[in-house]
C-alpha cells in the first residue's frame, strides 16, 4: 500500500476480531503501521492448540510486524523495543492489558483509544454489556487519549447510536467498533492537524463496569422478565445465561419478555402455550424461551426441546 504524503507512523494494539476494522481503516487511510501489538497466543479447544488472535492473523496476512509481549508493565525490554519503532501515535483497540506511563508518553501525539461507550458512562472492561443490562436506549463510541487511569483520559471525539430492540452484546460490540473505525481515522487526522480541543471527562457523570464472571449468567427467576431478557442479550456470548433442569445446566441462547396470558405459576415454572410458545414465570411477567441447549446436547428451538420431554409443568433452577 502506498503511503500518503501526510501519513503517520503508528503502532497499533488490539486483540479480538472487533479490533480488526480499526486497523484496516488506518491502513486504508495510508498510514504506516510500524508494528502491531497483540496478546500472546492462547491454547483453546479440546486439543489445547495454540490459537492466534484475529488481529495477529490480519496483520500477518498484510506483512505487518507483530509483537506479543506477555506484559508491558513489567518488561523494560518490550518498552524499549516499542520505542525503537518510533511511532508518532499509538492506537489502542481492545488490546487487553494496561500500558505503563513510559509507553503512554512515548509518541508525540499520545495513545488514542477506541472505547465502546459514551464516556464517562461505562468506563472499564464491560461497557457494552452494561449498557444493554441497564436498559440504555443510546450508546456510542468515544476516542480518548489514554492516561494512567481506567478510561479517564480526555475525549477527542464521540459518536452516538441507538441500541436496537433485540441487539445482543456481540453484535452491538462489532457495530460500535465498525462505527469507531471511521471515527478513529478522522479523529487521528484532525488531532494531527491541531483541529481538536481535548475535553476533560465530567467525573460527576462517571459510571464504571467490572469483568463479567460465569456466575453472572445464572438466572434468578424471581427477577423481572424484562431484566432477564436484557441479561440474555447483555451476556451473549459470554458468560451466557443459564439455569438448571433435572440437575443439568440449561443454556438460554435467546429469550424475550412477554406478558404471556396463561403463564403464571411460581417463578421458574414452565408453561407451554397454545401455538407452541414455551414460557417461564418470572418475578414479574414471563420469559419466552426461543432457543435453548441442555448440557451435553445441541442448540434447539424451545418448542423442539419440549418434544418427548416432560419440560412443561416443571420448575427451572431448583
Amino acid at each position: 500500500m502506498q503511503v500518503k504524503k501526510d501519513s503517520l507512523r503508528l503502532v497499533f494494539m488490539g486483540t479480538p476480531p472487533f479490533a480488526v476494522p480499526p486497523l484496516r481503516a488506518l491502513l486504508e487511510r495510508g498510514h504506516e503501521v510500524a508494528g502491531v501489538y497483540t496478546r500472546p497466543d492462547r491454547r483453546a479447544g479440546r486439543g489445547r492448540r495454540l490459537g492466534q488472535s484475529a488481529v495477529k492473523r490480519f496483520a500477518l496476512d498484510r506483512g505487518l510486524a507483530v509483537f506479543q509481549p506477555a506484559s508491558l508493565m513489567r518488561a523494560p525490554d518490550a518498552i524499549s523495543e516499542m520505542a525503537s519503532l518510533a511511532p508518532e501515535a499509538i492506537v489502542v483497540a481492545a488490546y487487553g492489558a494496561f500500558l505503563p506511563k513510559e509507553t503512554l508518553d512515548l509518541p508525540r501525539l499520545g495513545c488514542l483509544n477506541i472505547h465502546p461507550s459514551l464516556l464517562p458512562r461505562w468506563r472499564g472492561p464491560s461497557p457494552v454489556a452494561s449498557a444493554i443490562l441497564e436498559g440504555d436506549e443510546i450508546t456510542g463510541v468515544s476516542v480518548i487519549l489514554l492516561d494512567e487511569g481506567v478510561d479517564t483520559g480526555p475525549v477527542l471525539a464521540r459518536r452516538h447510536t441507538d441500541i436496537l430492540r433485540a441487539e445482543k452484546a456481540d453484535a452491538l460490540t462489532h457495530r460500535l467498533f465498525s462505527i469507531g473505525s471511521a471515527l478513529l481515522a478522522d479523529t487521528l487526522d484532525d488531532w494531527n492537524e491541531g483541529r481538536i480541543d481535548p475535553q476533560a471527562q465530567d467525573e460527576s457523570q462517571a459510571t464504571s463496569t467490572r469483568l463479567l464472571k460465569r456466575e453472572d449468567g445464572r438466572i434468578d427467576w424471581t427477577e423481572p422478565a424484562a431484566l432477564l431478557e436484557r441479561k440474555a442479550r447483555a451476556f451473549h456470548p459470554w458468560p451466557g445465561t443459564f439455569t438448571t433442569w433435572r440437575g443439568k445446566t440449561l443454556k438460554i441462547w435467546e429469550a424475550r419478555a412477554v406478558e404471556a396470558a396463561g403463564g403464571g405459576g411460581a417463578p421458574g415454572t414452565v408453561t407451554r402455550l397454545g401455538g407452541g410458545a414455551v414460557v417461564v414465570a418470572a418475578g414479574a411477567g414471563s420469559l419466552e424461551l426461543i432457543e435453548v441447549q441442555i448440557e451435553g446436547g445441541v442448540r434447539l428451538p424451545a418448542e423442539d426441546f419440549c418434544r418427548g420431554r416432560d419440560f412443561a409443568g416443571s420448575k427451572l433452577g431448583s
